[in-house]
């Protein structure tokens, strides 16, 4: 069974509800045997941001919301928070506004490698705890590295334009079914799940998908939840 994830590496509600997921995944699948194909799929919150932007997240949310910095900061504070309810450690005064069409890319290319995931959560945790600038491209060599991804292959790719059809053809898919805001996550294109839901709400969506398809091919279906929490390109609720 395949699960499409809708996500920009730089929303918060992202990476919490990457991890809500896997909790209900682990379930899922000690549950049923079932074994999931995982496939990330890229989005875009702000494809304006410069890649050679300077500002903070803080100074971002700030000037994006006509907040005060230290509203911004108290934004920012209440994410960091529910994001520790599920093991994550934001430090997100440190985080910096980054173009992430190149971190797309590079997550593309690590799929063909067979390291999709891993590049995925490598991103988010340089982010979001690091404070690291995932729009720069020595950095995504740096973290490619890491998790044992070749860095001269990596740089020709990041330094041209392989992948950047990949990205594009996710962010048009997502426009086609719907897709307003991430992350958002397809199940077997049959049903969609918008937001950080809720662990229990994500392993009902798989239990359902997985008794359905036993039996008929699905035809995608959209559905969203007015109670999940998510990014827009207009709004990040925090």
């Amino acid at each position: 069974m395949q699960v499409e994830i809708w996500s920009d590496v730089v929303c918060p509600w992202c990476y919490i509800g990457k991890r809500r997921f896997e909790s209900a995944l682990t379930h899922f699948e000690a549950e049923t045997g079932e074994k999931v194909d995982l496939v990330w799929r890229s989005f875009q919150l702000d494809p304006t941001t410069p890649k050679d932007a300077k500002q903070s997240v803080t100074e971002m949310l700030s000037e994006k919301y006509r907040v005060s910095a230290a509203e911004a900061k108290a934004m920012n504070d209440n994410v960091t928070t529910l994001a520790a309810a599920e093991g994550l450690d934001y430090h997100l005064d440190l985080a910096r506004a980054s173009n992430t069409f190149d971190a797309h890319r590079l997550i593309h290319y690590a799929a063909e490698h067979g390291k999709q995931d891993e590049m995925q959560e490598r991103i988010m945790q340089a982010y979001f705890t690091e404070g690291r600038h995932v729009g720069e491209i020595d950095t995504l060599v740096e973290l490619a590295v890491e998790i044992g991804l070749n860095a001269d292959n990596l740089r020709r790719v990041l330094e041209g334009d392989v992948y950047s059809a990949n990205v594009r053809a996710d962010i048009q898919r997502a426009a086609a079914i719907g897709v307003r805001g991430v992350p958002f996550f397809v199940f077997a294109e049959k049903y969609g799940v918008s937001g950080a839901q809720r662990m229990d709400v994500f392993l009902q969506a798989l239990e359902q998908t997985w008794n359905e398809i036993r039996v008929q091919q699905p035809t995608l279906i959209s559905a969203t939840s007015a109670d999940a929490d998510g990014c827009t390109d207009d709004s990040c609720a925090v």
